[in-house]
């Protein structure tokens, strides 16, 4: 099977500083990501600087109480840190791509060669965002959050109709951190057979259940929010995975996939060496030439050594042509004509 590419989401998790930023790359990249990814927008392009009511977070959150503009100005990574950004994670040998959430945002990351652009799952329905990112021809990937089947539908085939293919849909539970319950990972098989895309998990549960039984399922991409040390706060700390566990996550997925695997039924040395003890027809007790062959003194027993056990009905009340030791691997030589 392809590798799974781990995705590190930074977020929010540089709390506003650009050095946190820089050393949580660092920190991805030690544990093992493939990628980081990052956000961007301001809080003047996502929403208004409204205190209306349709503005304050009131859905059952760990936000609730807060207007959405001052959210995303708490959340938000300042644009001017982008290229640097993009600098350390080359030098770190990590690819760097982000969630635009407008056209200007893609503007932006096009100037730093951004190799991928994740559309978000609110954005799903941002049908001139998709088409301005899929326009780039770079992959596109899009999380499902709280998506209808039909907003799937409208985002897959508005980057079709500009001739990209290179699509991959995150089921996604927006809930922050999400109930492992609700997880539904075998959406994955759902929008692989439904699109014909690539599939995998934005997962936001706690732990690396979630993410292990979503290879399994033959996921190609695993993106888990990512943070230094949840002590340090801010708004996405309380779901986010810090090194060791990320490193561990990592270690797991790989392993997950040498358990995976090929399908082929050829076998491996060792494999071949173990066949030595299936079990083959031997013979039980002594038998003297001319006796006949019975369930007692001819045996399906390990070791493998002797003849297949689907021919003992062949042989069975046949007499046989020699005298035969206890233990003595039985051949169709020993039959009597």
């Amino acid at each position: 099977m392809n590798r799974v590419f781990i995705v590190a989401e930074m977020s929010a998790n540089h709390n506003g500083n650009k050095e946190i930023a820089i050393e949580t790359i660092k920190a991805a990249k030690r544990a093992g990501a493939d990628a980081i990814k990052l956000q961007t927008y301001t809080a003047d392009t996502l929403t208004l600087n409204c205190k209306k009511a349709d503005f304050k977070i009131t859905q059952g959150t760990i936000w609730d109480g807060l207007y959405l503009y001052d959210l995303y100005k708490q959340a938000y990574t300042p644009w001017e840190w982008h290229e640097e950004l993009f600098n350390v994670a080359k030098e770190e040998g990590l690819i760097c791509f982000s969630s635009p959430f407008d056209i200007s945002a893609i503007d932006l990351l096009e100037s730093l060669n951004c190799p991928i652009y994740k559309i978000a799952s609110p954005e799903i329905t941002d049908i001139p965002l998709i088409e301005y990112a899929a326009k780039t021809m770079k992959p596109i990937i899009i999380s499902t959050g709280i998506a209808l089947e039909d907003d799937i539908h409208i985002a897959v085939d508005t980057c079709r109709n500009v001739g990209n293919n290179d699509i991959t849909l995150l089921k996604c539970t927006t809930s922050y951190p999400a109930p492992i319950e609700e997880a539904n990972l075998l959406m994955m098989k759902e929008f692989s057979n439904k699109f014909n895309v690539k599939t995998g998990l934005s997962d936001h549960t706690v732990g690396t259940v979630a993410s292990i039984v979503a290879v399994s399922l033959g996921a190609n991409m695993i993106e888990k929010h990512f943070i230094i040390d949840r002590s340090i706060g801010g708004p996405d700390s309380s779901f986010s995975m810090n090194e060791p566990e990320f490193a561990q996550m990592v270690k797991d997925i790989r392993m997950a996939e040498s358990a995976l695997g090929v399908v082929s039924y050829e076998l491996s040395d060792k494999m071949i060496v173990s066949r030595d003890f299936r079990r083959s027809l031997y013979v039980a007790e002594d038998i003297k030439a001319g006796e006949i062959i019975t369930e007692k003194n001819i045996r399906s027993v390990r070791p493998g050594f002797g003849l297949h056990p689907k021919f003992f009905k062949e042989i069975k009340g046949k007499p046989v042509d020699r005298d035969l030791e206890m233990g003595t691997a039985f051949n169709m030589s020993f039959i009597k004509e």
